[in-house]
């Protein structure tokens, strides 16, 4: 059953990561989920903010923490079509979310090349969901930007 709401919720982190991609944004999504209800969502939008913080995952904490009406995340699931960056992870244990749920790894930049984990000791962490459509998104964005 998680299976099915995985994949179901890195759908909606994909349709995010194509605005990022239609915005000239590098093509990563973010939903937070809470009691099966998406509470928010984010793109990239450190281009058009001129903002290096302004990852996806920053921008659906945000949102989410803004739709509970405190800063914890408690219950709550971060879907996401790339693994989180250091800082990303940094503000996901700042938040306490129950679980991270991401589609692509990222070798040179994401978190799980730290150890001690940055992320909270109660995260759970599941990641290549939908792997080939998020890594797809990604490789066909820095091709593009090649030419």
């Amino acid at each position: 059953m998680d299976s099915e709401k995985d994949e179901k919720y890195i759908r909606e982190a994909l349709k995010e990561a194509r605005v990022a991609a239609d915005e000239g944004e590098v093509p990563i999504g973010a939903v937070v989920v809470w009691k099966d209800r998406i509470i928010g969502k984010g793109h990239n939008m450190t281009e058009k903010l001129s903002d290096a913080t302004a990852h996806a995952e920053m921008i659906a904490i945000t949102a989410a923490t803004e739709a509970l009406g405190g800063k914890y995340l408690t219950g709550c699931t971060l879907y996401v079509t790339v693994e989180p960056c250091p800082m990303c992870a940094g503000a996901l244990a700042w938040s306490q979310v129950d679980r991270i749920v991401y589609g692509a790894p990222d070798p040179r930049r994401g978190y799980s090349l730290f150890s001690p984990s940055l992320l909270h000791p109660a995260t759970t962490v599941r990641g290549g969901v939908l792997l080939d459509e998020c890594s797809t998104l990604m490789v066909e964005f820095f091709k593009s930007k090649r030419k």
